[in-house]
């Protein structure tokens, strides 16, 4: 990939590096190679090889073989030679390092190596784009035919050749497909020679892509070359639970990156006891519950007595314990050999006050100062001076001037105008 057809670009400029072609690796695509020997003077006598690397869509690479009369840049879009045909790829090493990777991937310079035929016209160029655009619609319809033909197969990708006359189709499936009418259709449907290709589960992440849990692009459509085999021993190594969810990548395998660290982890657990080893003590026996391989800590069940849980014992201090126990010596208990935790060192400059303030701080003083202000008003309210007062006598008051609440004033009840005149007391009441 080069800048003017980066594919999270428009119009030649990328998006991402905006380096514009001046990044020195000729463009921001995977797997790129840096020539640092560029520049570097041949000895005298010595010709410069002529074998360059090509590549092609989803990180496919080649090595072709160029004309001395054909001078080619790192860079450049070249026209190769191809079954029936030829295909178009961007050169993206060329020199000396062409050997050290022809080398790592077994390839001698005496097999039967296609060539270089020309630099790609203008015309190679549209054909090579037109071709291109023609994948994702090409895989929508050849799945409907896989799924019409019932084929227990799953069809990844659809890389087209340069010059649109053959098409090869990356699929991975688990049991052995008879696709001879699948090729026959598809022929058929799109008028090309047709070529299948089976893949494995990590060689289609690789094609695909995608972005890693950890955030960053899949090692394998990066810059991981060699698919290893990953066994559930690593997780063992490394202290991780054997959650297959957790474990297993976009794949659907166990994930590369297990692999990367596990000699240091070989290393390190070789130097802790074996989970099975028992220390006796005057008050029982404890076992080993966990290690922790960076602070160098083993973790033991101790008796009854020493501890609710698990204890944490230094890595010296077990191996001394151990060596007590082939001598015959068993300690009474373990709390001379527990690890206590200091405390942090608290910043008083920078601390964290991440939860101490609370999101609704601010909607509960509002509360608070409607419950004060009701409070308020609530006071502030007097009975109407203007109604009649209960007389003395001691006989009941008419329905309108009874007090249902005692001395408190009816809240319920309008206060009555102030312009209006004071309504007259009932005739029946006693006076």
């Amino acid at each position: 990939m080069s800048c003017s057809n980066c594919r999270n670009g428009t119009d030649g400029t990328p998006r991402g590096c905006k380096s514009n072609g001046n990044c020195g690796v000729g463009g921001c695509g995977p797997l790129t190679v840096f020539d640092w020997l560029e520049g570097v003077a041949l000895p005298t006598g010595q010709t410069a090889f002529d074998v360059v690397e090509v590549r092609f869509k989803a990180n496919r690479k080649g090595f072709y073989r160029r004309s001395s009369q054909l001078e080619i840049q790192v860079g450049d879009v070249v026209a190769v030679d191809a079954d029936h045909g030829f295909d178009v790829g961007v050169v993206s090493l060329r020199g000396e390092l062409v050997k050290a990777q022809m080398s790592a991937k077994r390839v001698k310079d005496d097999h039967e190596i296609r060539k270089v035929s020309r630099k790609a016209t203008q015309e190679d160029i549209d054909t090579w784009q037109k071709a291109s655009m023609r994948e994702a619609d090409t895989i929508s319809k050849s799945r409907k035919i896989i799924r019409d033909l019932g084929l227990q197969m799953k069809l990844a990708d659809v890389e087209f050749q340069g010059d649109n006359k053959k098409a090869t189709f990356y699929y991975t499936a688990e049991v052995r497909v008879d696709f001879r009418l699948l090729v026959r259709d598809l022929a058929a449907a799109f008028g090309i020679r047709v070529e299948m290709r089976q893949i494995g589960a990590r060689q289609e992440a690789a094609r695909v892509g995608g972005i890693g849990v950890c955030g960053r692009e899949l090692c394998c459509s990066s810059w991981l070359k060699d698919f290893r085999s990953v066994s559930t021993s690593a997780a063992r190594y490394q202290q991780m639970s054997l959650n297959p969810q957790k474990l297993a990548g976009q794949c659907g395998k166990l994930k590369c990156c297990l692999n990367f660290e596990l000699d240091q982890y070989v290393e390190a657990v070789s130097e802790f006891p074996s989970p099975n080893t028992k220390i006796k003590l005057k008050e029982g026996r404890a076992f080993v519950f966990k290690m922790d391989i960076f602070k160098r800590l083993v973790y033991l069940n101790a008796p009854d007595g020493v501890g609710n849980g698990p204890v944490a014992v230094s890595l010296e201090d077990m191996k001394e314990l151990m060596a007590m126990n082939e001598r015959g010596e068993y300690p009474a208990n373990l709390k001379g050999f527990v690890q206590v935790d200091e405390p942090d060192e608290v910043d008083e400059v920078y601390s964290n006050v991440v939860g101490q303030d609370s999101v609704t701080r601010f909607d509960e003083r509002k509360r608070s100062r409607k419950k004060r202000s009701g409070r308020r008003n609530q006071g502030k309210r007097r009975p109407n001076s203007d109604a009649p007062k209960q007389s003395t006598g001691g006989a009941k008051a008419s329905q309108g001037e009874a007090k249902p609440n005692g001395d408190k004033p009816n809240r319920n009840k309008r206060r009555p105008n102030k312009r209006r005149s004071p309504k007259a007391p009932n005739s029946d009441a006693s006076s």
